[in-house]
């Protein structure tokens, strides 16, 4: 039985929770807690999401970026109490129907529950940036080196770590030259962090979950991390489709397509370093088996023009054969 944090009773009495059920929810790849909070009633009672993310996983990015999403419209939780010195966050419960959940249940409704994804990212990107710091070269290039920093170690392969950083400048060049004034970009937007609000009806209401490392970069970033989901097979087809679709509702430039695939290679490489990590460093290896998709997503991605520097990187430093083989095994 999962031991409960100090501090929860005392939270939830100073919200107004005081007696209600506690049940401990499953986390995600962070050190965050979440927790469903119950009140019993002859309405069938009501219920709210309980976050404990203590330091160093303290919730005033959650609270700023979710505020600032609500005040655009956008459908993240409501926000009903907060004690930031000791990390606890009271929000609306969105349910249990992630998206990708219901895809499982429901296949048939793929494009209604993706097109409505997409068509939430149009309505965001259409509005100001957000008062949030700059997705700029230098976290790029932050987020590309986790590869070299825990993938290749796990694997115990040596490879040219400068040529690796040279390559990415190269090809993210035309990139951060172009992005500005820039969105903002929720950077994990992905099937299992968009909730179904009323799941009977269909995938068309959804709302948003972790976003509080939101920055503000290149729309394509987003549509990313949909579409090449690390945690779910989404077809080519159906990347192609949605790709057509936000175009039909953005205002999108003709280096669209390159910039798309930059991004998805730097999340993608990205992605492969945060799973070894989570294995190697937080004990958590469930995601090594997520690897192999990731690799299938970046060796698309590597093969557009736009990625020429770095796929020579990689055809230098991992062979075709070799990556091949890695991402069909765990780190």
């Amino acid at each position: 039985m999962s031991t409960l944090p100090d501090g929860i009773y005392e939270f939830l009495g100073s919200a107004g929770w005081a007696g209600a059920q506690i049940a401990p929810l499953t986390g995600d790849a962070s050190f965050r807690r979440y927790f469903r909070v119950t009140h019993a009633g002859e309405d069938g009672g009501k219920s709210a999401m309980l976050m404990h993310a203590p330091p160093p996983e303290e919730p005033r990015e959650f609270l700023h970026v979710g505020r600032w999403l609500l005040d655009q419209q956008i459908r993240a939780p409501q926000i009903y109490a907060e004690d930031l010195e000791r990390g606890w966050v009271l929000i609306e419960d969105f349910g249990d129907a992630r998206m990708r959940d219901w895809l499982d249940e429901n296949p048939a409704g793929e494009d209604e529950a993706y097109a409505s994804a997409i068509e939430t990212l149009a309505d965001l990107h259409r509005k100001p940036a957000g008062p949030f710091p700059p997705y700029d070269e230098e976290t790029y290039l932050r987020e590309a080196r986790l590869f070299t920093e825990w993938y290749c170690p796990a694997l115990e392969l040596s490879v040219d770590e400068a040529g690796f950083e040279a390559a990415w400048r190269e090809a993210l060049a035309p990139l951060t030259a172009g992005d500005q004034p820039g969105v903002t970009v929720l950077r994990d937007y992905h099937a299992e962090n968009i909730m179904l609000l009323r799941p009977e009806s269909g995938a068309r209401e959804q709302g948003v979950i972790d976003f509080q490392d939101a920055l503000v970069g290149h729309p394509a970033y987003d549509l990313v991390s949909l579409l090449q989901d690390a945690r779910r097979d989404v077809s080519a087809e159906l990347e192609a489709r949605m790709l057509a679709r936000y175009r039909e509702c953005a205002d999108c430039s003709d280096e669209f397509e390159a910039d798309y695939a930059r991004l998805g290679a730097q999340r993608n490489t990205k992605i492969v370093g945060i799973f070894a990590r989570l294995d190697k460093r937080d004990g958590k290896p469930r995601y090594l088996g997520m690897i192999p998709r990731v690799w299938e997503a970046l060796e698309r991605d590597l093969a557009h023009p736009a990625l020429a520097p770095v796929a020579t990187w990689f055809d230098e430093n991992i062979p075709a054969p070799l990556r091949a083989r890695h991402g069909a095994v765990q780190a």
